[in-house]
Order: C-alpha cells, then sequence, then structure tokens
C-alpha cells in the first residue's frame, strides 16, 4: 500500500491527479445535463484540489499524514528500516 501512497505523494502522482480532476470536470460538462453534470463537476474538483494543493484525501484511513510533504517524509523514514 505505501508504494500507491508514494506514487500519489510525488510529483507523478500529483500531475495524475490534477489531470484526473479535469478530465472529470470537462466531461461533466460535456457529457451530462442537469444534476449529474455538477455532481461530476464536484466530484473532479476533490482529485484536481489534492493535486494543486499538494494532500491526498485517503492518506489519514491508513494512518497516513494528510498533507504531502509529512506524507513523503513518513514514506521515506519508513523505507530507511
Amino acid at each position: 500500500m505505501n508504494g500507491l501512497f508514494e506514487f500519489l505523494a510525488g510529483p507523478a502522482g500529483r500531475i495524475t491527479r490534477i489531470v484526473a480532476g479535469l478530465v472529470l470536470i470537462v466531461l461533466g460538462f460535456w457529457l451530462l445535463q442537469g444534476a449529474w453534470r455538477w455532481v461530476l463537476v464536484i466530484v473532479g474538483l476533490a482529485p484536481l484540489a489534492a493535486g494543486l494543493f499538494d494532500f491526498c484525501l485517503f492518506a489519514p484511513l491508513f494512518g497516513l499524514p494528510f498533507m504531502g510533504e509529512p506524507l513523503r517524509a513518513r514514506l521515506h523514514q519508513g523505507q530507511r528500516r
């Protein structure tokens, strides 16, 4: 599981989350109408914000820090053991 969080906390993971968020937002505007459009746009805002502001929504569920820098430090510390 640490491998996933290492990816998400790294530059490639942040870029992936930003792109995924933008894709969800664009798809919501292009493909859907009514309330479903806004549901997909709001869902897309979560990975977009997580990538832009360097936090990981799921890390606390596994006892890891929420913010990117402490998360990377904890994961790096675990590799040295």
